[in-house]
């Protein structure tokens, strides 16, 4: 059984998971409930839970505040939020998942299928750092981003990454550095989280950071990064990838 606390100020908010809970899994025990920072602190302290639900908002600060009193966090954790608004983004950025309520039964038990999957310390708690280091540094500019290969987790600044590159269901990352890293994730994936960040997907197998641009060959169809890498521009980008050139 995966020993469990519910942290919510909302008491039907925490009976409502508690119910779920019980008619849809029978690997959860609940162990305790708590509506604050400080008897949700006192209920992991005294529980040592494997799982919290956590709520962001709450009376006396937010679930980012719990996080920050424990030294090393050796539970796992569902976030559970009203607030849509509320830290998104770093929670994509951090590679962490949430929950937006009102809940629904099927997106609470793939979180928790998610959680009984195998996750080590080390790797729960370079994502949490992610995501408070994102949070505090709310900055567009100064985001992490978690990349996780099968030997490494990699913590990188957004701004180091030159492009992506396609590479069959891998996607290859290009440091400033000159470090490549191979990721088992998809171009999508890194397409909708950083096209608010300065990225710009120029091509069905490639994504560059447009800081990192030296130049667009128009006759030659393709752009060259200040690492000196040559990138095809799609025909369907060229119109929106000069557009942007003349807005910088």
């Amino acid at each position: 059984m995966i020993k469990s606390i519910i942290i919510d100020d909302e008491k039907n908010n925490q009976e409502l998971i508690s119910n779920l809970l019980k008619s849809y899994t029978d690997t959860i025990e609940v162990l305790a409930m708590a509506n604050s920072v400080e008897t949700a602190y006192q209920a992991i302290t005294e529980h040592h839970p494997d799982l919290i639900f956590l709520d962001i908002q709450m009376p006396d600060g937010t679930g980012f505040d719990l996080l920050k009193k424990f030294d090393k966090i050796n539970f796992r954790i569902i976030f559970v939020t009203a607030h849509q608004e509320f830290a998104i983004e770093a929670f994509k950025y951090s590679a962490l998942d949430y929950l937006l309520k009102p809940l629904s039964p099927s997106n609470l038990i793939a979180a928790v299928k998610k959680v009984e999957e195998s996750m080590n310390s080390e790797e729960l708690n370079l994502k949490l750092k992610i995501l408070l280091s994102n949070i505090s540094e709310p900055s567009k500019n100064k985001k992490k981003i978690v990349l996780k290969t099968m030997e490494r987790i990699y913590s990188v600044d957004i701004n180091d990454i030159i492009r992506f590159e396609s590479d069959g269901g891998y996607t290859k990352v290009y440091l400033v550095d000159g470090k490549r890293i191979m990721v088992s994730r998809t171009m999508k994936e890194f397409d909708d989280i950083l096209l608010d960040v300065g990225f710009l997907r120029v091509h069905h197998s490639h994504l560059i950071n447009m800081n990192h641009l030296f130049c667009f060959e128009k006759a030659e169809g393709h752009v060259v990064m200040k690492d000196d890498s040559v990138v095809p521009v799609s025909n369907r980008k060229k119109d929106q990838l000069l557009e942007l050139l003349n807005m910088l």
